[in-house]
């Protein structure tokens, strides 16, 4: 697979990279530990290099399970984690916490998860209003000069903290959601990141599954799936946002592609270094993720797919009101 680089200090990854929540969390019951070290290490195999985890994912059983995945390919693969929050069981209900000392902690206790003498990249999961920006980027920098960590990242920050936070520690990569359907980064946000060497790392680049064209008005989420509470989804909603599926599936026709391989594809056409991570549980789906990198979207195909875009407006927010709050404005 072709590679990117993230920020100006030699971060390189594959185009596409592997978002591992949805495999520990959030979209219903998460299959067997052998199951996804399986679609794990098959995404390395099919030159994937760049992967995703957090702290709060599982509970701290996402990163167990990456490292054990991974460990066999020590120094060919590049693993990001982050901190933030209080307690990891907890996740977002539990409230932020980015205070130095518990960022140093979870950075302690994601090495030993992750079986790694250093984490690759290292976010801040969602921006602490009581902790100074700088403070997070001091307590990033000593971690790297330390050798615990090679790189900093942000998540879901807004351009002035992505500045502030820049101007004391580089930003290798600000990961935040951007798709078809949620483009709000493009109006700040993608030309801070130009101007200051900062990647862009989209996370649910498929629209948590909705892109694919696999979701319908009727279809049924398992109850403990989380998309049951986004307003996006809502029965209603997912009627009325069928029109960007019918954009995406028109090209994929056209390309003899998927809705999914041309979202991806869209993307990684935006920007060099913009590296989406989608996510799965299944190797068919794995490979035909992959194979986005090799769709080549010609100004024609964009021009039309920004031409009938402008005609759709996406119906309902994309997170709960909650959630919502702890967004970096």
């Amino acid at each position: 697979m072709q590679k990117r680089k993230l920020g100006r200090n030699g971060l390189e990854v594959s185009a596409i990279g592997f978002g591992a929540m949805g495999m520990s969390q959030s979209y219903g019951p998460p299959g067997t530990r052998d199951e996804m070290i399986c679609v794990l290490r098959a995404a390395v195999e099919r030159g994937v290099t760049f992967f995703d985890t957090a702290e709060v994912y599982g509970g701290g059983r996402n990163e167990e399970l990456v490292g054990e995945a991974l460990a066999p390919y020590k120094g060919r693969v590049v693993i990001a984690t982050k901190f933030g929050f209080k307690d990891p069981v907890a996740g977002p209900r539990g409230g932020l916490d980015s205070r130095p000392e518990r960022i140093r902690q979870v950075a302690e206790t994601s090495l030993k998860r992750l079986g790694v003498d250093a984490i690759d990249l290292l976010y801040q999961h969602r921006v602490d209003p009581e902790v100074p920006i700088e403070d997070v980027a001091g307590a990033v920098k000593d971690l790297i000069n330390e050798g615990k960590v090679r790189h900093f990242g942000l998540s879901e920050a807004s351009a002035r903290t992505i500045r502030r936070a820049n101007a004391v520690q580089p930003v290798a990569a600000l990961q935040s959601e951007y798709s078809l359907w949620w483009r709000e980064p493009e109006t700040e946000i993608l030309p801070t990141c130009e101007e200051l060497g900062v990647g862009f790392v989209p996370f649910s680049p498929l629209g948590k599954g909705f892109l694919t064209g696999k979701i319908t008005e009727s279809t049924s989420f398992d109850s403990s799936d989380f998309r049951n509470t986004i307003p996006r989804f809502s029965q209603e909603n997912r009627k009325a946002n069928q029109g960007v599926v019918a954009i995406l599936a028109r090209i994929a026709e056209r390309k003899k592609a998927t809705p999914a391989q041309i979202a991806l594809a869209w993307l990684l056409a935006q920007k060099p270094w913009i590296v989406p991570i989608p996510g799965t549980r299944k190797v068919e789906r794995l490979k035909e993720n992959i194979g986005a990198a090799s769709i080549e979207l010609t100004m024609s195909d964009l021009h039309d797919i920004e031409g009938a875009a402008s005609t759709v407006t996406v119906q309902g927010a994309r997170y709960p009101e909650a959630a919502e709050r702890m967004i970096d404005r």
